[in-house]
């Protein structure tokens, strides 16, 4: 029973420490119950990681939901440090796990569209726009127009912020208002601020 507990011990240690496991990973690859990694654990008195620690592991081994791109030509590297700059100056770096950038202008929405589908693989039914628009604006009419300026099904757009308090100079700036486009994929966002960085040392 000694040598088996032995060798238990020094296979949990590999798997949970060195392969960083789950224990019910470690029971599963070893063939055992996981009450029976845990008696192991508490036994020989092995920590087990904290929560933190776990989720960490959990979000590296995760599948992205996106495919980048090969950058084969010119063009698609123009793209890539196009969509770059534009999220280096218009897109939300901190605080978030989602790729956001918000812009009234239609040609750079276009723009940093391209590059998340063309760059970066983007999965088209994980886009979705959420919508800024003033009171006196008519809101389906600017939805209809940036769904097809995005060409994101409308059914993709979140409920829109709509502020009553403006200045009413300023309507012909954003005469359709503005839109957030949002990825949620941590991985991507931490792509583009990498992106980002390599861009700052040329």
């Amino acid at each position: 029973m000694a040598t088996i507990d032995k060798k238990l011990l020094k296979e949990v240690k590999r798997l949970y420490y060195k392969n960083k496991l789950s224990v019910k990973d470690v029971a599963s690859r070893l063939n055992v119950s996981i009450d029976a990694v845990f008696y192991c654990m508490r036994h020989n008195k092995l920590k087990r990681r904290k929560k933190e620690e776990s989720n960490s592991i959990r979000y590296e081994r995760s599948e992205p939901s996106f495919k980048v791109k090969k950058i084969n030509n010119e063009k698609l590297k123009i793209l890539k440090a196009i969509g770059v700059m534009l999220y280096w100056g218009e897109g939300y770096k901190t605080g978030k796990n989602t790729v956001d950038f918000a812009n009234s202008d239609k040609d750079m929405i276009i723009l940093f569209l391209k590059f998340l589908r063309k760059i970066c693989g983007v999965d088209e039914k994980r886009l979705r726009v959420y919508p800024y628009f003033y009171a006196n604006q008519n809101i389906d009419e600017n939805k209809d127009y940036w769904s097809k300026i995005a060409k994101i099904d409308k059914n993709q757009f979140t409920r829109p912020y709509v502020r009553n308090d403006f200045n009413r100079d300023k309507l012909n700036k954003m005469p359709h208002g503005l839109i957030h486009i949002r990825y949620s994929d941590k991985k991507l966002l931490n792509l583009i601020k990498n992106w980002i960085e390599e861009y700052k040392k040329i």
